[in-house]
C-alpha cells in the first residue's frame, strides 16, 4: 500500500507537467487546427531565461516570472511572424516550420549554454512522498485550469477568442480582430508552456530535456481530446499516473511502450478523446 501510495503522488506531480504542455498544444490546435511540434522550443527557451536570472539575481521568483514573461512573448512573436504567413496556405506547412523550429532552438541552446546538463533549482523542497513542490506543481495545474475555464466562460476576451477559433469571418464580421485574438491564444498557451518548462526542468536542465516529456504530453491532448481544453489536464493526469505504475510495478523500461498502447486503445475506442461528445453525422 505504501508502494501505491508513492507511485500515486509521483504520477500526480507528473502527470500536472504533462497536462500543462498538453493545454498549451490544445489551446493552439483549437485556435488554429494546428499541433504545434515548437511547444517544447518555447519551454525551453523560458526554462534556460529562467536559469539565467536565477544565476544572476538568486531569486527563484524572479527567474520564475521572467520564464513565463518570455514564454508569452516567444508565443506571440512566432505566431504573428512565422506560423501566420504560411498558415494560410497550407497546414502541412506550418506543422513542419514548427518542428523545425523546435531543433533550431534546440541548436541555439546548445551554442549558447553548451550540451551538459545545468542544475535548476525547485521552486520548494523536493525531498519526501508528495514534497512540497510537488504539492506546488499539482496546485499550479489547479490555479491554471480554473484561469483558463474562467478565462473561456466568462471573460469578454475568451468570447472573442472562441469565435475567433470556431467562427473567424462571422467573428471578423461582427468587429472581433480575430488575428489578435489568434496571437492572444499563441502567447497564453506559451505561457502553460513556460510553466510546464519551470515544472519539468528541475533539477537538470539540457537542451533535449522536454523531448520525453512533449512525446507524454502530445499523447495526454490525444487521450483526453485536442478540442478540449480539460481533456488535456484529465489526460495528462492520466499519463502521469499510468507512467508511474507501469515504472513501479513493472519497469521504467516500457514506460514509453505503455504510453504507445494507451494511444492506441484510445484511437480505437474514442477516435475524438476520452471527453469528446457523439457527432450527429448527415445522411
Amino acid at each position: 500500500m505504501e508502494k501505491f501510495l508513492d507511485l500515486t503522488y509521483n504520477g500526480l506531480s507528473s502527470g500536472a507537467v504533462y497536462a500543462a504542455l498538453a493545454l498549451s498544444l490544445v489551446i493552439i490546435f483549437q485556435a488554429t487546427r494546428l499541433v504545434n511540434f515548437a511547444q517544447p522550443a518555447f519551454a525551453l527557451v523560458s526554462a534556460y531565461t529562467a536559469f539565467a536570472v536565477i544565476q544572476a539575481t538568486d531569486s527563484y521568483w524572479l527567474g520564475f516570472g521572467a520564464a513565463l514573461v518570455v514564454g508569452a512573448l516567444a508565443g506571440a512573436l512566432v505566431e504573428r511572424v512565422v506560423i501566420r504567413p504560411i498558415a494560410s496556405k497550407s497546414e502541412l506547412n506550418a506543422i513542419i516550420v514548427t518542428l523545425g523550429l523546435l531543433l533550431v532552438v534546440q541548436g541555439v541552446i546548445g551554442m549558447v549554454w553548451g550540451s551538459r546538463e545545468h542544475g535548476l533549482r525547485y521552486a520548494f523542497d523536493y525531498k519526501g512522498d508528495f514534497s512540497p513542490a510537488d504539492v506546488f506543481a499539482v496546485a499550479s495545474i489547479a490555479v491554471v485550469a480554473v484561469l483558463v475555464f474562467v478565462l473561456y466562460r466568462f471573460s469578454p476576451l475568451g468570447l472573442r477568442m472562441r469565435a475567433a477559433a470556431f467562427r473567424p469571418e462571422a467573428a471578423r464580421l461582427s468587429g472581433v480582430k480575430v488575428g489578435l485574438m489568434l496571437t492572444a491564444g499563441w502567447a497564453i498557451a506559451s505561457t502553460i508552456g513556460a510553466l510546464a518548462g519551470m515544472l519539468a526542468g528541475p533539477p537538470f536542465l539540457s537542451p533535449h530535456s522536454f523531448d520525453l516529456v512533449f512525446v507524454f504530453a502530445i499523447t495526454a491532448a490525444v487521450i483526453g481530446g485536442l478540442d478540449s481544453p480539460f481533456g488535456a489536464i484529465l489526460g495528462g493526469l492520466l499519463m502521469g499516473l499510468a507512467m508511474s505504475y507501469v515504472s513501479g510495478y513493472v519497469g521504467p523500461e516500457v514506460a514509453t511502450l505503455a504510453a504507445l498502447v494507451v494511444v492506441v486503445l484510445v484511437l480505437s475506442l474514442r477516435p475524438d478523446g476520452i471527453l469528446s461528445r457523439p457527432k450527429a453525422r448527415k445522411v
